[in-house]
């Protein structure tokens, strides 16, 4: 599947598979960051339980800053090694106005509250630059809902 292809499979309603795994590193560096179908799942499956709800609820898009990333590209952007980024089961979020991201932040937290979504880390990474969002997985201890900062 190319790049280009990827931009037509959808893994939930709002979220297409090229979202979900572009990166402008990849492509300046030519690195193929095209995952296998045990990460789609994964992607698949953060987007329908955790992405999906929160858009709904927020009702307004939002941006995949950073998705998968396969090991080589999650070095080049200095992931952490045992990132979820390359399981396909973490994602970085943040609105198209700047200004909405405390909103979005403090709607995240009250849904995890509710129980209306389930994650293994929220993180509010510098100041909210960026939010981390990740499921639990296989290659990582189980967490539920634990929120952190990172400044």
């Amino acid at each position: 599947m190319t790049l280009e292809e990827s931009k037509k499979i959808k893994l939930s309603e709002h979220f297409t598979l090229y979202e979900a795994i572009y990166s402008h590193t990849a492509e300046v560096n030519r690195i193929d960051n095209m995952p296998d179908k045990r990460i789609i799942n994964n992607l698949t499956q953060l987007c329908k339980q955790v992405l999906e709800p929160i858009r709904r609820q927020y009702n307004k898009p939002i941006i995949i800053s950073s998705g998968y990333r396969n090991a080589i590209l999650n070095a080049m952007v200095g992931g952490a090694s045992g990132s979820q980024h390359v399981q396909g089961t973490a994602m970085d979020i943040k609105t198209k106005d700047i200004n909405d991201m405390q909103l979005l932040w403090n709607m995240i937290k009250d849904m995890l509250d509710k129980g209306s979504i389930e994650c293994r880390q929220l993180i509010n990474e510098h100041n909210l630059s960026w939010i981390h969002i990740s499921i639990n997985d296989k290659y990582h201890s189980y967490r539920k809902n634990q929120i952190v900062y990172v400044r």
